[in-house]
């Protein structure tokens, strides 16, 4: 499953490209994408697996950039 989700407060392009490979490194995660000028994160992972993963990514985003958010 493939999914785009909107992050608020990413303040800087350094946070972004540190979250990004932090996330590609997740062991169910299959890519992850975030666009720091479009403030959009493309995720992606096995369907059966995805909600736990997302769970996974949205605390290690905030461990990154405490005020940033995932809209779901």
């Amino acid at each position: 499953m493939k999914k785009t989700f909107k992050l608020e407060n990413l303040c800087c392009p350094n946070c972004a490209a540190k979250m990004e490979t932090a996330i590609n490194k997740l062991d169910d995660v299959i890519s992850c994408e975030i666009n720091f000028m479009m403030l959009k994160m493309k995720l992606e992972a096995e369907d059966e697996k995805f909600d736990n993963v997302l769970e996974e990514v949205i605390k290690l985003i905030q461990r990154v950039e405490p005020d940033c958010e995932v809209v779901r």
